[in-house]
C-alpha cells in the first residue's frame, strides 16, 4: 500500500533529530499494509550493517532488530542447541508466503506487539530480553514478557529503537515442546503455547500466547501437577486478558490454552517421575 502521507525517507545512519510524524522502518511488511496516515517521514534502518545473528562469548544468542525471519530460520536449522527447533516451529507460525519472510523483521514483530506474534512467542518463551536505544544514545534493557503489555502496546519511549534481542545461553539447552491453535487451516494463532524444561536444575517454563494480550511465563521450580499448573494460569491471567477478535472468542482461547498447556506437560515429563 502506498503510504501517501509521507514526505521524506530518511537513511537512520545519517542521525537527525527525531519529530512528531517519524517512524521506523525495517522490512515495512506492517507499515505497508495499512493506512498510517500519521506517519510523515521514514527512518529506514536497513543500511545499519548489523549483524543478523551473533553468538556471544558466553553462549548468548543476540538476535538484530533487522534480522529477517528467513535469515533467522536459516540459522535455526544450522543450531546445534537442544531448544534449536523451536525456532523454525515459530518462525512457521507466520503462516506467510516467501515475500513476507524475507522482508519481515524479528524486530518489526516484536515491536507490532500483537498477541499472534509469533517472534513475541519464541523469544518470550526463551528468557529473552530486547534492548533499547532512545535518542540520546541511552540504553535499557528488558524482559520481552514486560517489554509487551498489552495488544499492541510496548514499553516503547517516543523515538526509542529496538536495537535487539537476546536469548540467554540456558534458554537454548532447555528441551522445547511448541502447540499452536487456529480457528482455520491456515488461520491466525488463536493460541501459542510453549514449554521448556532445564536440565541444569529441573525447573518447567510455559508461556501462554496469542490466546492473550500479551505472553505470560509460568516458571515452577519444581515440576507441576496438572491442577498445579491449571491454577496458575487461571490465578494469574485475568478474564479481559484472554484475547477477543474474529480469530477466537476469550473462552474459546482460554480452553485450548488450559488444554494446550497439559499436553506440553505431559510431553516434557518424559523422564522425570510423575506426580
Amino acid at each position: 500500500m502506498d503510504l501517501n502521507t509521507v514526505l521524506d525517507v530518511r537513511d537512520a545512519r545519517r542521525r537527525e533529530p527525531w519529530r512528531p510524524g517519524d517512524a521506523w522502518l525495517g522490512g515495512g511488511t506492517y507499515l505497508f499494509s495499512e493506512p498510517q496516515p500519521h506517519i510523515r517521514r521514514l527512518i529506514d534502518l536497513s543500511r545499519m550493517g548489523w549483524e543478523p545473528l551473533s553468538r556471544q562469548p558466553d553462549g548468548s544468542l543476540d538476535i538484530a532488530a533487522t534480522c529477517t525471519i528467513t535469515e533467522l530460520s536459516r540459522f535455526g536449522r544450522t543450531l546445534s542447541t537442544t531448544a534449536a527447533p523451536l525456532i523454525e516451529q515459530c518462525c512457521r507460525a507466520f503462516l506467510a508466503s516467501f515475500k513476507i519472510w524475507n522482508m519481515a523483521t524479528v524486530g518489526g514483530n516484536l515491536c507490532n506487539g500483537l498477541p499472534a506474534g509469533p517472534m513475541v512467542s519464541l523469544t518470550a518463551a526463551l528468557d529473552g530480553t530486547v534492548l533499547l536505544q532512545g535518542q540520546d544514545g541511552a540504553t535499557r534493557r528488558l524482559p520481552v514478557t514486560e517489554f509487551i503489555r498489552g495488544a499492541g502496546v510496548k514499553d516503547l519511549n517516543e523515538g526509542e529503537l529496538m536495537r535487539s534481542v537476546r536469548i540467554p545461553a540456558r534458554a537454548l539447552e532447555t528441551r522445547t515442546a511448541f502447540r499452536q491453535a487456529s480457528l482455520y487451516g491456515l488461520g491466525r494463532s488463536g493460541a501459542l503455547i510453549i514449554g521448556t524444561a532445564d536440565p541444569q536444575d529441573g525447573s518447567f517454563a510455559l508461556t501462554v500466547s496469542a490466546a492473550t494480550t500479551r505472553p505470560f511465563r509460568f516458571w515452577f521450580a519444581l515440576w507441576p501437577s496438572a491442577a498445579e499448573l491449571r491454577a496458575a494460569i487461571d490465578n494469574t491471567i485475568r478474564p479481559d486478558e484472554w484475547y477477543d477478535d474474529i480469530h477466537g472468542l476469550p473462552a474459546w482461547r482460554r480452553h485450548m490454552a488450559l488444554r494446550l498447556a497439559e499436553e506440553i506437560r505431559v510431553e516434557l515429563t518424559v523422564g522425570k517421575a510423575s506426580r
